[in-house]
């Protein structure tokens, strides 16, 4: 066999089994796509990751602050303009699926499976990255978690941010 014909051989049979892993699900690992409409799962993973240092120590509070953030970003992506709505349907449609991990991360391990230091060096090599389209996808995905965490007022007592209120002296 020539190694050209070797070198084809295994591309092809890498490509195939690339598309059959993705095609094939596993019980263990399936969603349930009425429960996780919104990609709730997929956001529970990142955002421990992106809200490092700023979510609260106790863990009850730390479970309420992630939902109230859950919460936000379900409804700050229902008020994106349309063509943005699409575009993060298509992105996080990718990170839920292990062909389209192959391709954003290499890597088909699900987020869901993988440890806080290899979603921060994902994230950390989207972020460098010389191809805009990754950049532009940890932007965004970063600025969604973040704008809808710090959306919520109670958040805003651990930065020692307190709220403006020359308007309500101004009535």
């Amino acid at each position: 066999m020539e190694r050209r014909t070797f070198i084809t051989s295994a591309l092809a049979g890498t490509a195939c089994l690339a598309l059959g892993v993705n095609y094939c699900s596993s019980d263990h690992l399936s969603v349930n796509a009425k429960v996780d409409d919104k990609h709730r799962l997929l956001f529970s993973v990142l955002l421990p990751v992106f809200l490092d240092g700023a979510l609260p120590d106790v863990p009850a509070l730390k479970r309420d602050a992630e939902n109230r953030t859950l919460d936000a970003i379900e409804h700050t992506i229902s008020i994106l303009p349309k063509e943005s709505q699409l575009e993060l349907e298509q992105l996080l449609d990718l990170l839920e699926g292990r062909l389209g991990l192959l391709i954003l991360t290499g890597s088909m391990t699900p987020l869901m499976m993988r440890n806080s230091a290899e979603l921060i060096d994902m994230l950390q090599s989207w972020r460098t990255s010389f191809m805009e389209m990754m950049v532009t996808a940890y932007q965004g995905l970063r600025e969604l978690v973040m704008a809808s965490y710090y959306s919520a007022p109670e958040h805003w007592s651990r930065m020692h941010y307190a709220k403006p209120n020359f308007l309500e002296e101004m009535t």
